[in-house]
């Protein structure tokens, strides 16, 4: 560490320092600090309790210093540094005790100063006999805790032993939003280590939490939530709305740092290309422009400070990390199977589409508006990249933090040089463990792999053993000072996590205060805004949904029927959630909102299990009927895939339908792309052809129809609407056309449906992803391929494709949907395509040329630059004068122009490529003599696309490609 420079100047530390102070002379006569002493509320081992912190204010707009009261004999607090600058005297704290004001303790200084300062210290520090203590303090720094989910037992004995042991300083924080619990975990935790050997803060660090419905990956967060509530991610993009974006992270980066939070686990910003990938919900959707535009927005607002006016200061107060994630987009995943389990753990290019996906990363997260430029941090995916022909992405079959191919392109090609963490537990494997690609490795072997590759943390992992162990190994292979560098490399990155946000300067909350932040007016008005401008509206038969003044009835004077739903056992290699029966929607807001409310009534079979008849709905004024969308499974339970008696695995299909599924169909894939390498050199095969689909939500389709038939037996026309609440998509064809209107929402709260449903807000959602008609499109669809579907068209001739949705007037058609809508199910345009390359031919070659020979010399191909079920026939050609030529060249050789053709019943298209005739041989060759048991006619000039017979019945090569698949992309 570097003792301090005198006299340094403040001018422009908000551009690079920690906080976002603008120091400029003061008006007032305050030229030193001041010191408060104040009772901060603590946790530990469950019992609550105040610690005395000491709150230092800065002259001239310096930051507040927040550490632990200590009294020396005169009275004062002995880490409290001193400096004077000019007129004004500052403060700092004596982080490690040393009596004098190092770099990296200087908040003057920018970030890059401080952490390089520290990260230098800390690779050569040892003790008295000599061990690198530094080596595993910066090995702490690399690690996530596993999830801690009770902030009301505060710091425990155990969270102790790891930030002592392993000197672990990233705490996964999976706690509910109880304000005070969170404020009392942090605050005693930050005290423990500021006392400890290694007084870096602890960065708490969160996965989404502000999720206000249930069915989202995240939504149990919610609970006891004391902060605002909005949409899932696929909620807030079907508002395509930028405003609501920043709303929401300016929000919730604010209650973040409230809860003591100072990295979000997020946004996710995977492309959902599949519409049964598992994940879709945590998304921005599938098309690249809105996605992209959601996660700049996002990381932005989360990590920029604001001042009053709207002013991005950019790192503050109010700053929270951005790890986007997972890099390089893992929504691509083969029949929609999802990678946190061995069911899912390829991702497949069948569009050879790959890079699209990492279009969010590159013009979304690494390319902000904002004065922190990029987002802090990237977390990698799970899967295993393969191109459609079945090879690596990349050349190994390795998953993502393996990956050379990956990383390079991360850290060389993008130059990306924040912050890289692995998913949790890439470097385990067994009962839960992802290290694809690297079961056979062991621990240490695992982690010296993915710290070769450039990645700085590891997700979920407490023990920094088998990192100084990697350090080690690199001291041998490499040197000390090429094992030094690698690791500075990384603190020096890690270290910025907390110096950002402005944590070495004050770890500490003041309860009050942060009640007073998080879930505060504004913030709950402006999630509860977007719940209800995320609400799509797909039907509404007859304005069925209306503006509330045109309603016969006041809500307070009708009735309601709201059905029961079951939802089958939902096994997880961690535990399971048992069946059972659930309100569709919530009936205790329910009856807030409507006069009287009406449910299933309950009864018992013959075996003693529960049962729900629907009742008599003569007096019922309206039904509404709550829907998921198609539940295959969670994360956890190894979805889309089986033990078969035998012990090997089979795999079914992820449906979006309600029924049972067959995947018997034309476009279900017999042979999959992916697939384990068997104990006998097989490839494994993990095509579903012909199995069924299990769904645990298939009941939701029998209400309806229930509810449709006992709307019948009244006799009378009682509205039927349908509120979905999705994670996806969803095939409506099952009951669309027996109900009469339909509003999607994702993850919102019930009240903001009843708002809706009741004309108390127009709808003005658009769908963030195609709705399919049918699962045959699903199953012609590639993995990788955004807005490949055939959409369901509606009763009322509405077609559920991206950007759809209804207002009370009809279709929205407004600049949202003209900057994002892509008419993917109307006619576009498709480019006939040609590509061949030059090529070689020996002198006897040329004399006996025909097309396919000169075709498949040149690697001549043809296809349709978008592929429609309209797109013509295409025909491959030689022109006759090249041939001509071809068979004119002399014994001496020469090179000779070959015209290429790609012909259909409308369009020509042709390239120009040259071949090489070489010299005649003037030695015979058998091998080159002609084939006069089987004469070829050199006549024929033309491929007419037929797989021809030569030389006895030999099958050459395959010319022409004819391409029928029905996607409708534009």
């Amino acid at each position: 560490m570097k003792n301090k420079i005198l006299n340094l100047a403040l001018v422009g530390v908000c551009a690079v320092g920690a906080f976002n102070v603008t120091p400029v002379k003061a008006n007032d006569t305050n030229l030193t600090y001041t010191v408060d002493v104040k009772d901060i509320h603590a946790i530990e081992n469950s019992v609550a309790k105040t610690i005395k912190v000491d709150f230092v204010t800065n002259p001239n707009n310096g930051p507040t210093l927040g550490l632990l009261h200590n009294v020396d004999g005169s009275g004062n607090n002995p880490y409290i540094l001193s400096e004077t600058d000019g007129e004004y005297t500052y403060a700092f704290k004596d982080m490690n005790r040393n009596g004098q004001l190092d770099d990296y303790e200087d908040w003057r200084l920018s970030t890059d100063e401080r952490a390089e300062d520290l990260a230098d210290y800390l690779v050569n520090e040892t003790d008295d006999q000599g061990n690198k203590t530094g080596i595993k303090k910066i090995a702490g720094l690399m690690l996530f805790s596993s999830h801690e989910g009770n902030s009301a037992a505060g710091l425990t004995e155990s969270q102790k032993q790891y930030l002592t042991d392993s000197y672990v300083r990233n705490i996964t924080d999976s706690a509910d939003n109880n304000v005070e619990n969170a404020v009392g975990w942090t605050n005693q935790m930050q005290a423990f280590v500021e006392e400890s050997d290694f007084n870096v803060p602890v960065d708490f660090s969160s996965d989404p939490r502000s999720t206000a419905g249930s069915g989202d990956l995240y939504s149990s967060a919610a609970e006891n939530s004391d902060i605002s509530s909005w949409p899932s991610n696929l909620g807030m993009a079907a508002t395509f709305d930028e405003d609501h974006m920043y709303n929401f992270a300016k929000a919730t980066s604010a209650e973040y740092r409230a809860l003591g939070i100072v990295t979000a686990l997020g946004p996710q910003i995977d492309l959902a290309t599949d519409p049964r990938w598992l994940r879709n919900g945590g998304t921005f959707g599938e098309d690249t422009e809105l996605a992209t535009m959601m996660a700049q927005a996002y990381v932005d607002g989360t990590q920029s400070t604001y001042a009053a006016d709207g002013t991005d200061l950019g790192w503050g107060l109010s700053s929270v990390n951005a790890m986007i994630k997972h890099f390089p987009g893992d929504g691509a995943g083969e029949g929609g199977r999802e990678s946190h389990t061995a069911a899912g753990k390829y991702a497949v290019y069948p569009g050879n589409n790959y890079e699209e996906h990492l279009k969010p990363f590159v013009d979304g997260g690494f390319n902000l508006k904002g004065l922190t430029k990029s987002a802090a941090a990237v977390m990698t995916s799970y899967s295993i990249g393969v191109n459609s022909d079945g090879t690596a992405l990349g050349g190994e079959y390795v998953g993502s933090a393996y990956s050379a191919f990956k990383m390079d392109l991360l850290r060389k090609v993008q130059g990306f040089d924040g912050v890289v963490c692995t998913d949790w537990g890439v470097t385990s494997y067994g009962f839960f463990g992802m290290a694809w690609g690297m079961e056979n490795a062991s621990t240490t072997e695992r982690h010296y792999a993915i710290l070769e590759n450039g990645t700085d943390m590891f997700g979920g992992n407490n023990d920094a053993t088998p990192i100084v162990e990697s350090y080690e190994q690199m001291v041998a292979e490499d040197g000390e000072a090429a094992a030094n560098a690698r690791f500075a490399e990384s603190a020096t990155r890690l270290l910025k996590l907390t110096m950002n946000p402005g944590l070495f300067e004050n770890p500490y909350q003041d309860l009050t205060d942060a009640k007073a932040i998080a879930g505060s007016s504004d913030k709950v008005e402006a999630g509860y805004n977007a719940q209800l401008d995320s609400i799509v509206m797909v039907k509404n038969a007859d304005n069925t949904i209306q503006e509330a003044s045109l309603n016969a009835k006041d809500p307070k004077d009708m009735t309601v029927y709201i059905p029961m739903v079951y939802t089958e056992e939902q096994p997880g290699i961690f535990s399971s959630t048992p069946a059972g029966w659930s309100s569709s929607m919530n009936l205790d807001v329910a009856k807030s909102v409507y006069g009287t409310v009406l449910t299933d009534i309950e009864g018992v079979d013959d075996e003693g299990n529960t049962t729900y008849t629907t009742p008599d709905l003569t007096n019922v004024d309206k039904v509404i009927v709550g829907m998921r969308s198609p539940m295959n499974g969670g994360l956890f339970a190894n979805t889309g895939r089986y033990t078969k008696d035998d012990g090997s695995f089979g795999y079914y299909p992820l449906s979006l339908q309600y029924g049972t599924y067959v995947a018997d169909g034309e476009n279900v894939r017999k042979t999959s792309i992916a697939g384990d390498t068997l104990a006998d050199g097989t490839k494994e095969n993990r095509s579903y052809y012909g199995e069924e689909s299990r769904l645990i939500n298939g009941h939701d389709l029998t209400i309806v129809l229930n509810a449709v038939a006992a709307v019948e037996a009244t006799g009378k026309d009682i509205p039927i609407v349908v509120s979905m609440n999705a994670s996806g998509p969803a095939i409506m064809a099952e009951f669309e056309d027996k109900v009469d209107a339909i509003v999607v929402g994702f993850s919102v709260s019930d009240k903001a449906i009843y708002d809706v449903i009741e004309g108390n807000h127009e709808p003005r959602g658009l769908l963030p992803m195609q709705f399919p008609a049918n699962m045959d499109t699903v199953e012609a669809n590639y993995e990788d391929v955004a807005l490949d579907l055939d959409c369901y068209v509606d009763s009322q001739g509405n077609t559920y494709d991206f950007a759809y949705g209804l207002n009370w007037t009809g279709v929205i058609n407004d600049e949202r949907v003209k900057q994002y809508g892509h008419n993917n199910n109307e006619e576009v345009v498709s480019e006939l395509q040609l590509s061949a390359t030059d090529f070689t031919l020996t002198y006897d070659e040329a004399k006996k040329a025909d097309a396919k020979a000169v075709l498949a010399k040149a690697n001549a191909s043809a296809k349709w630059s978008v592929d429609l079920a309209t797109n013509e026939d295409i025909t491959l050609e030689v022109s006759a004068a090249s041939l001509d030529a071809l068979k004119a060249v002399g014994k001496d050789g020469a090179t000779v122009e070959v015209t290429i053709e790609a012909k259909t019943a409308t369009k020509t298209k042709s390239v120009v490529v040259k071949a090489s005739v070489d010299k005649q041989k003037t030695v015979s060759d058998p091998s080159t003599s002609p084939n006069t048991s089987n004469p070829v006619d050199t006549s024929d000039t033309t491929n007419q696309g037929v797989l021809i017979a030569l030389a006895g019945g030999a099958l050459l090569v395959l010319l022409r490609a004819v391409y029928q698949r029905k996607i409708n992309k534009s």
